[in-house]
């Protein structure tokens, strides 16, 4: 991975209630596997949803565009936090 100048740290949380929908959200992932440092998934089999971060180094647009795109796929809520870094 290249580090991007003015790029930053975050991590996006996910919340996969509809499982339907899983393989868009793999795609869009992989679409910007360039920038993702890591990612973990959880299956909440008792709740019947999976939760899934993802921790991205990229520069904040792209950081939004993902987060957006992941949050209008039914099924998903996300939610972004960012690092205090300079």
């Amino acid at each position: 991975m290249d580090i991007v100048k003015d790029s930053r740290i975050a991590l996006i949380g996910i919340i996969l209630s509809n499982t339907d929908h899983v393989e868009e959200l793999n795609h869009l992932l992989s679409e910007y596997g360039q920038y993702i440092v890591g990612r973990m998934g959880i299956p909440y089999r008792e709740k019947s949803i999976s939760i899934i971060s993802i921790a991205i180094d990229a520069p904040g647009d792209v950081i939004s565009a993902l987060s957006g795109k992941l949050g209008m796929l039914p099924g998903v809520s996300t939610k972004t936090v960012y690092a205090k870094t300079k």
